[in-house]
């Protein structure tokens, strides 16, 4: 299958159109690639550019971008209100068709090594790509910005700090052209809600409130700015299936409420995949029943160019079951287990949909109706868990394939491959969780759902069930792999914990299986 890649660099430049536009060129003039869309915001005076193609244009265009933004764009002469690092800020490769996160990672360091070698300018890998643990976050690489780093390469800040802020790849100093920031990643959101006010501090608090990192939303990085005399909240939304976008905006429009504003109006910056609109629409008009299959655009283009005798011309993209039958890493064992646990978690919504509006169940009815909304909310992290385990497999991979030639690549080399396995073992342990709630969720059917379904309960148990014994199993193989297995002892006695109480939990539906069901 062709490989499909989507770049979506940030330039920081907005104000002078022309400069933007030769870089446009430059990206077009690879033919194996297609923009896709471009968008440009004074205030911040950034660009973000998206376009996509094989892995081999997509890389080349990239390279084409950065170098034209380099001869064009003077970080000493420009301003905005969006931190900033370089003319090409950050460059992300995101995997879509056929492609892995490995592939972008493999991409992401050929492109690092080659702007820093060819164009002399410094080069952090971020996200996926990152070489160090600390470095997986943009906001930690770009911390003081332009000027912040220049300073602290220059050594003013002490040869300590100096040495932390190396780059990957390239010199150890700044010039106009600031630094860039390439890195490997999933889909992300750019998303801004802007308020009532033009206080700006009320936006900042607000974002404070809502990112991750200061104890807000899982999966949400947020800034507080003034833009067009407006105050608005600035966003990376970076899994949008964890956290929606209608969970955002609410969460916004609450905090919004205790300092007297409203929200205004939002908007995108550059794409948006359009399940996560859709997920938004049905949230905001509660579509309890909706089946994505009533979207007419869905049913028409799902069914493919027909061809004269009726049947699809255009190839079907295999099934995961084919894809785990494939000869191939991933999907293993841990995306098996997760997919086991989200049809569990189906299950359990759907016994839940069958108890609701019946008469005779009508006392259980508000229960049923927040279990099938908790179930329906741990099938999707399941489904998504099926991915983000095959991606960190294909991460844990390529970190072996890191440069080991002198002292200091072989300590970063190992730092990686100590955190991606790491990585590797929280993902299934936070499937072996979700797993149990779903065991927990089953229970509650087969004691007060519809008793015509009470098979279906023990089904969806008995999937969570595997879910959780895969899962386990994936979160010791990688634990045991470390040399210092004290790094993993807190997830083991985690796992232990909840295999624990799954036992609890079988004997006790089992013997309402056989009370209520007479089986």
């Amino acid at each position: 299958m062709t490989q499909l890649i989507e770049c979506i660099p940030n330039f920081s430049e907005a104000r002078r159109p022309e400069i933007i536009d030769q870089i446009v060129a430059a990206i077009q003039s690879v033919s194996e690639v297609k923009l896709l869309d471009r968008s440009s915001d004074l205030d911040h005076n950034r660009t973000v550019l998206t376009f996509a193609g094989s892995a081999v244009g997509v890389e080349e265009a990239a390279f084409r971008a950065i170098k034209t933004a380099s001869e064009l764009i003077d970080l000493d002469q420009h301003t905005g209100a969006h931190p900033r690092l370089g003319a090409t800020d950050v460059c992300p490769f995101v995997p879509l068709g056929g492609a892995s996160m490995a592939d972008c990672i493999a991409i992401a360091q050929r492109l690092g090594q080659r702007v820093g070698s060819e164009l002399s300018i410094p080069v952090y890998l971020y996200e996926a790509a990152a070489t160090r643990p600390e470095r997986a976050n943009l906001e930690n690489i770009r911390k003081g910005q332009y000027e912040g780093v220049k300073l602290a390469l220059s050594g003013a800040e002490g040869p300590e700090e100096a040495e932390r802020r190396k780059p990957d790849f390239g010199p150890a100093t700044l010039g106009k052209a600031g630094a860039t920031v390439i890195g490997a990643r999933n889909p992300l959101i750019a998303f801004n809600v802007y308020l009532t006010t033009e206080d700006v501090d009320i936006a900042k608090k607000i974002a404070k409130a809502v990112r991750q990192s200061t104890g807000g939303l899982r999966y949400v990085k947020g800034l507080g700015l003034l833009v067009d005399g407006r105050a608005q909240v600035s966003m990376n939304l970076t899994n949008f299936r964890e956290t929606p976008i209608a969970r955002v905006v609410e969460f916004i429009r609450r905090e919004a409420q205790r300092y007297g504003v409203g929200i205004h109006h939002s908007e995108l910056v550059g794409l948006i995949p359009e399940e996560a609109l859709v997920d938004a629409a049905v949230w905001y008009t509660q579509l309890d029943q909706f089946d994505k299959e009533q979207i007419l655009e869905s049913r028409l283009f799902d069914s493919g160019p027909q061809a004269a005798n009726g049947s699809s011309s255009a190839p079907q993209p295999a099934s995961f079951i084919e894809q785990l039958a494939a000869p191939t890493p991933t999907p293993g064992g841990g995306s098996a287990g997760a997919y086991a646990g989200a049809m569990g978690a189906g299950l359990v919504a759907m016994v839940a949909g069958l108890t609701i509006g019946k008469k005779k169940y009508a006392d259980v009815e508000a229960e049923m109706q927040a279990i099938r909304v908790v179930a329906e909310n741990l099938r999707q992290e399941l489904t998504q868990a099926v991915d983000d385990d095959a991606s960190s497999f294909e991460v844990l991979m390529a970190t072996f394939k890191l440069p080991k030639e002198t002292d200091e690549q072989k300590a970063t080399r190992n730092s990686a491959i100590i955190q991606a396995t790491l990585n590797a073992a929280h993902i299934p342990l936070h499937v072996s969780e979700d797993a149990l709630k779903v065991m927990g969720l089953a229970l509650k059917c087969a004691k007060k759902g519809n008793a015509n379904a009470i098979s279906d309960s023990m089904s969806g148990f008995a999937m969570a069930r595997a879910a959780l014994t895969a899962a386990g199993c994936n979160v010791r193989i990688n634990i045991n792999s470390l040399e210092d297995k004290s790094l993993g002892e807190k997830m083991l006695e985690e796992l232990a914990e909840l295999e624990k109480e799954a036992d609890k939990l079988e004997a006790e539906i089992r013997a309402v299986l056989k009370e209520r069901g007479g089986i």
